[in-house]
């Protein structure tokens, strides 16, 4: 596996089908399941790895968002991918001039409750896919909402990117796997 934290050099590292699994980092079982089905999919899976700042509304929430950077490249390596995307905060936003709002899908259920989030997803989303040029993106469907987001933006921009949603993987007790679960205390 390949480390790259630039967008001129992970598409100078793919070749074939590309996939794409974007992530926030703190991987887990069910990141781990995407880059699998990603590596059986395409000749090259691309995981990104970037705490997208934008998605987030309480910066507190940003600051103790869990990070193991070193962990989360031999998780993917393992799993299967071929290039660890790890992009700095400006080569994702050399500017904050454009974003991208999804209205009516991101309005309702939780987007009622956390203004910016989708618009954050949405935007970084779009960046990837222009910026990596994926054939294909998976993403879990652990949170349904963001998927319809980012498969409504991706339908009405006309990115040629097949977006797939695959099953939601869950801890022994049915709650769904997230990189959040670490700042829960058992009881």
């Amino acid at each position: 596996m390949i480390t790259v934290d630039t967008f001129a050099g992970a598409r100078s590292r793919v070749a074939g089908t590309v996939a794409l699994v974007p992530t926030m980092g703190y991987l887990h079982e069910g990141h781990l399941s995407l880059i699998s089905a990603a590596a059986d999919l395409a000749d090259t899976t691309v995981v990104s790895l970037f705490v997208n700042p934008t998605q987030f509304g309480d910066p507190t929430d940003l600051d103790i968002y869990p990070r193991d950077p070193s962990r989360d490249a031999a998780l993917a390596e393992g799993a299967g991918a071929d290039v660890l995307f790890t992009p700095t905060i400006e080569e994702v936003y050399p500017s904050t001039a454009t974003t991208v709002r999804v209205d009516r899908v991101s309005d309702e259920m939780e987007g009622r409750f956390r203004p910016g989030h989708f618009e954050g997803v949405a935007t970084v989303v779009a960046k990837l896919f222009g910026g990596i040029q994926p054939d294909l993106a998976l993403f879990g469907r652990k949170d349904a909402q963001q998927l319809a987001v980012i498969r409504t933006m991706t339908s009405d921009l006309r990115l040629p990117v097949r977006v797939l949603g695959r099953p939601t993987v869950r801890e022994e007790d049915g709650l769904a796997l997230s990189s959040r679960n670490k700042n829960i205390a058992p009881e």
